[in-house]
């Protein structure tokens, strides 16, 4: 194998390239709060990695023969694949796909996965080019994991990085959560100043949001958990972006944050709009004309792919759908929306018109490129939705 690793961020240097991403639907024990396609049963593992090197086979022409820019292991968990596993899908991809320069290649993990010995094994995988851990922190005070019910403690988060930076894992991204009822606003100070003191050089960050037939939703309604408070989120939120501002971190996207040459490539992909393949049940995909998306049942998804068919459902893009999706994820970005860009040129007039009706200090506009401000951010979603072009 040919790898061709980037060093730094060379997201604007790629726009030829796509991604891939497999999501691998086992975890441990469920999360209250997450609403993600997944398996506490490892039954069908083994037969789960075969569906999926199959895949990578019958999903060869989907990227029309595009350079591969990166590679994401997500879940789930996909540390609770076997190593050999996780180096026969990425080697299947490889095999299939001749024009692989990777630049990234991510594997999310827990902090309970990660002892010595697992870590170690995962050192091996830099063979086929593993170069960045995302490893699901959450917090760093134990309230909030037993809330969120999270498999690790909070000894066990601090731990794991340790493990990861001394086996020479210095390209690192952790998540953490605000805004859970458990967490204080210097408690959430605290849990920042702990991802810095450990020299983390990326962070992804997001507000506990209360997502529809998950336990949190259930356990909210029943009167077992105590609610969410939207002022504590949004407090919270400031909190993160003044704290990561005074240490050097650009909020390059609304709940990702980084010091300068660590920005995540294949997350902001997605943003800019670039072609991905995704692989594994539930999985999505997107052509730069379509979407489609994988089936999010594991029995369904290996009984499809033995036979030779893929489990998906697509939707075809107009192009005021292919506008307003660029709309919503350029406004996240610090990079902004270019009225100017193909997707969005023929509703500038119409984008402008609607705009004069968004707070004056919720965005700056600098020539053609519109974006949000530090106050604006709190209302991305709905400052998006208020500039959406009209279907004609």
């Amino acid at each position: 194998m040919d790898l061709d690793f980037g060093i730094g961020n060379k997201i604007l240097d790629f726009w030829g390239m796509a991604g891939i991403y497999i999501h691998i639907p086992f975890c441990r024990q469920a999360c209250h709060y997450c609403n993600f396609y997944f398996t506490t049963s490892a039954a069908r593992r083994d037969e789960l990695v075969d569906a999926i090197i199959r895949e990578v086979e019958l999903t060869r022409d989907y990227l029309s023969g595009e350079e591969i820019e990166t590679i994401y292991y997500g879940g789930g968990t996909p540390t609770m694949l076997r190593t050999d596993q996780l180096r026969q899908i990425t080697e299947s991809i490889y095999r299939t796909h001749p024009r692989v320069r990777l630049q990234e290649l991510t594997i999310e993990a827990n902090p309970d996965d990660l002892t010595t010995e697992r870590v170690a094994e995962l050192a091996e995988l830099r063979s086929i080019g593993l170069n960045r851990l995302s490893i699901g922190v959450q917090s760093f005070h134990e309230a909030d994991l037993v809330y969120m019910n999270r498999a690790h403690n909070a000894l066990e988060a601090v731990a794991a990085i340790q493990r990861a930076q001394e086996a020479g894992f210095q390209n690192l991204t952790i998540d953490l959560i605000y805004g859970t009822p458990t967490m204080s606003d210097e408690a959430w100070r605290s849990n920042i100043r702990q991802a810095f003191a450990l020299g983390i050089p990326h962070i992804s960050s997001y507000a506990l949001t209360v997502e529809p037939k998950t336990y949190l939703d259930k356990n909210i309604r029943t009167g077992r958990a105590v609610p969410v408070d939207e002022a504590q989120s949004s407090r919270q939120f400031d909190i993160l972006m003044e704290e990561m501002a005074a240490h050097g971190y650009d909020q390059y996207e609304i709940s990702n944050f980084a010091l300068p040459g660590h920005y995540a490539i294949h997350n902001t992909n997605y943003w800019r709009g670039k072609k991905y393949l995704g692989l594994g049940p539930s999985a999505h995909s997107y052509d730069g004309s379509s979407r489609r998306w994988n089936v999010a049942n594991n029995n369904t998804y290996i009984k499809s792919i033995g036979e030779g068919k893929l489990p998906y459902k697509i939707e075809h893009l107009t192009a005021t759908q292919r506008a307003n999706e660029y709309i919503m994820t350029s406004l996240r970005t610090m990079w902004g929306c270019d009225l100017t860009r193909p997707e969005v040129a023929a509703y500038r007039d119409q984008i402008l018109r609607a705009l004069s009706d968004v707070a004056a200090e919720h965005y700056r506009l600098e020539g053609d490129v519109l974006r949000l401000t530090q106050a604006g951010r709190h209302y991305a979603d709905r400052i998006a939705s208020d500039l959406f072009a009209d279907e004609e």
